[in-house]
């Protein structure tokens, strides 16, 4: 169960570290087993001002004083292969765990030159892949390039986010295919189909030829960095009932989970406004003083605010509120 860390900025739009731990600090009392850093929703832009380590080491060191439990660090990876080797190192050097790596950027790059890319990262830190949507700047890859990226070895995870049924099917095959369903996790970042990646398995033929089943084992999301403690407790109800009868409260959730996450996210407009629409969020709970984002141009698009206004009041069993107030000014104390 793994969010994707938000960046807290103050009104200047210079990072608030105050703010910034208490999120982490909130990520590990609702129960999330790692912390994703450097992602998307980190917001890539703090590399470009100088906020990449900063943001990298306050997360790890939070982490290491506020729990005693193991907590896996992924560290965001991006850029042509000399840039996200170094990140890749920087984030090792901070005891990070793994590299996402997102392709992001490469679309021209042609398939076996995007493989030697996430070998080279792989001989850093342990490799999460990472198939992103087109929509916000992702690229059809087929069950081949799939298949040959589960078969490098210190690939260990793979975030699967094309929000399309046919192309994640496809990955789940190629994981199986190559051997490693038992090596390579599967973490869903389909936004519009959390519920149905946690609780559904794949049964398909192994190398062997014996039946096995392939099941997500848990998400990296955006989408899990508000609403945590919730979310948690989703994917503990998803994953008591996998392999059995999933309840019928559990599979109602699912409609609720995608309207708010399509609400929060912005899905109507391509998802321009999914940053600050977590902001805002966070916003409304006390963790944010406001929605400022890196870019002043990053901001909510016409209608969001009314309809996180509206996902809010239509599904009171989503949102965290009432664990998140009494706690809130521990998670803020210096």
């Amino acid at each position: 169960m793994i969010p994707a860390h938000p960046l807290a900025l103050d009104r200047h739009r210079r990072l608030d570290p105050r703010r910034q731990r208490a999120l982490t600090r909130y990520y590990l009392d609702a129960g999330a087993t790692g912390l994703a850093i450097g992602v998307h929703t980190t917001q890539f832009a703090i590399r470009t001002v100088g906020l990449l380590e900063p943001v990298l080491a306050l997360a790890a060191a939070t982490a290491r004083e506020w729990t005693a439990r193991p907590v896996a660090l992924i560290a965001g990876v991006v850029g042509p292969t000399r840039q996200a080797a170094r990140e890749a190192r920087l984030a090792a050097d901070l005891g990070y765990h793994a590299a996402l790596v997102s392709l992001g950027g490469l679309g021209r790059w042609p398939e076996e030159r995007l493989l030697d890319h996430l070998r080279e990262v792989a001989t850093v830190l342990p490799v999460m892949g990472f198939y992103l949507q087109p929509a916000v700047g992702g690229r059809p890859l087929g069950y081949r390039f799939w298949r040959r990226l589960a078969e490098i070895d210190n690939v260990v995870a793979i975030k699967v986010a094309p929000f399309d049924r046919y192309r994640t099917l496809d990955v789940v095959r190629a994981v199986v295919d190559a051997g490693r369903h038992r090596d390579v996790a599967l973490y869903t970042g389909n936004d519009d189909a959390i519920v149905t990646d946690l609780t559904t398995g794949l049964r398909l033929r192994g190398p062997n030829g014996r039946p096995v089943t392939a099941r997500f084992v848990g998400g990296l999301l955006g989408h899990w960095a508000y609403w945590t403690k919730r979310a948690v407790e989703l994917v503990r109800s998803c994953r008591a009932a996998a392999g059995r009868a999933v309840p019928r409260r559990l599979l109602q959730l699912a409609g609720p989970t995608t309207d708010a996450n399509a609400a929060i996210f912005d899905a109507s407009h391509r998802f321009r406004g999914c940053i600050p629409g977590i902001h805002e969020v966070l916003r409304r709970q006390g963790f944010l003083r406001g929605r400022w984002c890196l870019d002043p141009r990053e901001e909510l698009t016409i209608g969001q605010a009314s309809q996180i206004e509206r996902v809010h009041r239509a599904y009171p069993f989503l949102n965290d509120d009432r664990f998140v107030r009494p706690r809130l000014a521990r998670w803020l104390a210096d």
